[in-house]
């Protein structure tokens, strides 16, 4: 009893039991000898100068010679052992020697690039989507990387906002767990391991909810709905261990996020306790003077420090306004030295302080350069995130002895495109990337020809290449279209106010139909589009997104049947922008539409139906499969029990495949308005042909609570719907009483 005694003792002073200084007790020793230009230099971060992620305001030589005088902590959008090193051997001739930070966007892979994560969310598959970034992170660390600025777990419910292909979707339940898998993958067994990077939540807060689909816009909403819907994946990051946040761009109710201490103080840091630190997205200090928040960077830059952001990334306010506004008595010093501290803390447990170098090592980036278990993993991982949105007459899969194929559309024979947005660009990745016409003549039997036609560009009125694109149609037996949007079409900085096809890609499309040939359109993209025509005339639809390093080959498993399609949509598809916003959870109203012919004085369009063109959850398999005998525990249940739901799910087709089965509830009345349904599980599951498989899941009063209008989270007595379906629109239903 006394040697425990004497551990605890020991250790409240900053020691562990084997007498070592904690990394605390290190941190606050170098604070103690820091200058206060030295504490905000931990605070500053600057790009490379190779390749800006934003708009630069500083020059080269300035950058080097602050960061040689200790004035700056970290850095972005350096890459590579050796260039790594370089600018960690200028750090070190500081008078303090503390190491930098290096990060970068590694958002869906680094040297393999694997599909847009709103294409990754489309897998439902946890487990793929952690390896994918335990290899992004290998990967990554391997070239010198500390640091990437994802996993994005903004909850995004407008396609015409472009970032929605580097989330997960409209969902918080959905979006909260691929957000836990994600940081799992990027930190791995813990931060230090050489194959671990940190993983940065953003962007806090409700970015997703930019008015208009306009990214950087404001947003505007209740407290109820930012705490239930938009924050709940920021939260379970924070409890996760995330080792860092990001600021968003956009104001929160008139208050900018850079600068909201609600968000950042009382919440981040305060309520959740969060101990890692926060970082300015690219520019978002200095732009709160157009916000009109802030008169200049100096208010700013004072704003943004006493809301909590920690770091600084390319604003040039922290460094040249902080040590004046600390000297004018505007900001605390302890404020510096607390954010000071949280940026070391990592740095500590990255290892940095025992070896600056231990990430940049160049056999380890040779050996990762081309690491093909990883290319293996992309395939299987790229087959897995294809939805198959049609199917008539069981056109799909095609027979790989099919005499003459036809592929027509811009993107057949892309290489840096498959990549999507928000990729690392290398090269040589014209020579690595397999195109889509690459994957298919590979599969195709040796007797087969795979004609070709590009057919039109993918954003000009050029219909110079219709007739051979025809003529290429005609000596088809079957025709596989490919058309989308290009590489720079989603993303950040790409809202669309119209998500059409873009160009004359329709028009290329209902040419090639009038030819009477069967089609197969796979549709590339980093969000919803709306494609009404093809979704009514086309007889096979698969969506494909940007499947990444080897997406032709991913594309030609689907499409030949080696990969029975299983991917399920994470966002809804509206009929018409004008539906927009439109999801699966919202709330009913006091005249709802009880179909989509009764629109007379209820809650509906007069020219539109209300129901979206493909729901949340959806998609198809090669296979049938039937749910039956769903079961409950109990239609009674009082206080703390567990309500357990069973359903058998039964493979009726021709084809092994995976159903992701879904589990909704509806709470029918509470003291705020409910979604007519809400996501509380799903499982994926592998069903052979002819088998049946139970699936159970569980429910307890933590499913059920909600926030009310005085932000009291708790739940309610009364009657709920228990649904499980295929997708949101196609479920069973039961109902049951559960008692306080």
């Amino acid at each position: 009893m006394k040697r425990i005694y004497f551990v605890l003792a020991f250790t409240a002073f900053g020691f562990n039991a084997f007498g070592q200084k904690t990394i605390d007790q290190k941190v606050s020793a170098l604070l103690s000898k820091m200058t206060l230009e030295e504490k905000v230099g931990q605070l500053v971060q600057y790009s490379g100068f190779e390749y800006a992620t934003g708009p630069q305001n500083s020059s080269s030589a300035n950058v080097l010679n602050e960061i040689k005088q200790g004035k700056v902590g970290s850095m972005l959008n350096v890459a590579g052992a050796v260039e790594t090193r370089k600018f960690q051997e200028l750090a070190l001739r500081s008078r303090l020697k503390i190491p930098l930070l290096f990060g970068q966007d590694v958002i869906h892979g680094y040297r393999t690039t694997f599909p847009v994560n709103l294409g990754q969310a489309a897998s439902w598959d946890l487990k793929l989507i952690e390896k994918s970034e335990r290899i992004a992170a290998t990967e990554a660390s391997a070239y010198g990387i500390h640091w990437t600025f994802a996993p994005m777990v903004d909850i995004a419910r407008d396609p015409r906002w472009g970032r929605v292909m580097e989330g997960s979707g409209e969902d918080t339940y959905l979006g909260m767990q691929i957000g836990l898998a994600r940081i799992r993958g990027f930190q791995g067994k813990g931060l230090g391991a050489l194959d671990a990077i940190m993983a940065c939540a953003k962007h806090f807060a409700a970015y997703g909810a930019a008015v208009g689909g306009r990214d950087y816009n404001s947003v505007d909403m209740s407290l109820r709905q930012l705490n239930e819907t938009y924050l709940p994946p920021f939260k379970a990051a924070a409890e996760a261990g995330v080792a860092t946040f990001m600021n968003s761009f956009n104001d929160i109710n008139g208050i900018p996020a850079t600068a909201n201490r609600y968000i950042l103080r009382d919440l981040l840091k305060g309520k959740w306790n969060y101990q890692g630190f926060v970082v300015s997205d690219w520019g978002s200090i200095g732009e709160m003077v157009p916000h009109g928040y802030a008169k200049d960077n100096k208010e700013a830059a004072e704003k943004a420090l006493l809301a909590g952001s920690d770091m600084d990334m390319e604003s040039r306010a922290y460094m040249a306004e902080l040590p004046k506004l600390v000297q004018e008595g505007k900001v605390d010093p302890k404020l510096i030295d607390e954010a000071a501290r949280r940026i070391l803390i990592k740095k500590f447990e990255m290892g940095l302080f025992d070896d600056p170098y231990r990430f940049s090592n160049e056999k380890r980036q040779q050996e990762q350069t081309d690491n093909q278990e990883n290319r293996k993993f992309g395939r299987v991982f790229g087959s897995k995130s294809i939805v198959l949105l049609k199917n008539e007459k069981n056109i799909l899969p095609l027979s790989k002895s099919t005499k003459t194929v036809a592929l027509i559309g811009p993107f057949g024979k892309e290489t840096s495109a498959n990549h999507g947005f928000w990729s690392v660009a290398f090269k040589d990745d014209h020579q690595r990337i397999v195109t889509q016409f690459d994957g298919i003549k590979n599969q195709l039997d040796k007797n087969s020809t795979l004609l070709y036609a590009k057919g039109c560009n993918a954003d000009d009125q050029d219909r110079s290449m219709f007739a051979e694109a025809v003529e290429t149609a005609r000596k088809a037996d079957v025709v596989i279209m490919t058309l989308g949007e290009g590489h720079a079409m989603s993303g950040e900085a790409k809202s669309r106010s119209n998500i059409h096809f873009s160009g004359v890609q329709e028009e290329l499309l209902k040419e090639i139909e009038k030819t009477g040939k069967p089609v197969i359109l796979m549709i590339n993209a980093g969000r919803p589009l709306v494609f009404d025509w093809a979704a009514d005339h086309v007889p096979a639809i698969l969506y494909t997104w940007w499947l990444g390093t080897e997406a032709g080959n991913s594309i030609a498993d689907v499409l030949f049947g080696t990969v029975n399609p299983g991917g399920k949509l994470p966002m809804t598809f509206p009929r018409t922008e004008g539906q927009i916003p439109v999801y699966y959870n919202h709330y009913n109203t006091g005249r709802p539409a009880k179909n989509n012919t009764d629109r007379n004085y209820v809650s509906a369009y007069i020219d539109l139906d209300n129901d979206p063109k493909f729901p949340f959850g959806y998609g198809l398999s090669y296979t049938q499969f039937k749910y039956a005998d769903m079961n409950l525990s109990s239609a009674n249940l009082k206080g703390s029990q567990t309500l357990k739901i069973s359903v058998s799910v039964s493979n009726t087709g021709n084809y092994d495949g995976e159903e992701v089965v879904q589990l909704y509830i509806r709470d029918i009345f509470g003291k705020v308005v409910r979604p007519v349904k809400e996501l509380k599980g799903f499982e994926k599951v592998f069903i052979k042909k002819g088998e049946t498989k139970t699936v159970t899941f569980t429910l307890t009063p933590e499913n059920l609570k909600f926030y009310d209008d005085q932000l009291n989270y708790d739940w309610e007595a009364g009657e709920f719907d228990i649904m499980v379906g295929t997708d949101s629109r196609n479920v069973q239903t039961k109902r049951i009483n559960w008692l306080k």
